[in-house]
């Protein structure tokens, strides 16, 4: 959502943001890197294999 509304003014003709809310758009892929990781980490830490051998 927040990618749509930072390129919004690019397609809708509009004045452009400053160039620090499209350096912070960049930083949504570091956000989700680390959701994955805590995804990642928690499923193996919960896996039959693990919970087996404690």
């Amino acid at each position: 959502m927040a990618t749509l509304v930072t390129v919004a003014p690019l397609f809708l003709g509009t004045d452009p943001f400053p160039s620090i809310a499209y350096a912070v758009s960049m930083l949504m892929g570091v956000g989700f890197l680390i959701a994955a990781a805590g995804v990642v980490r928690s499923v193996w830490a919960n896996s039959p294999k693990r919970a087996a051998n404690p």
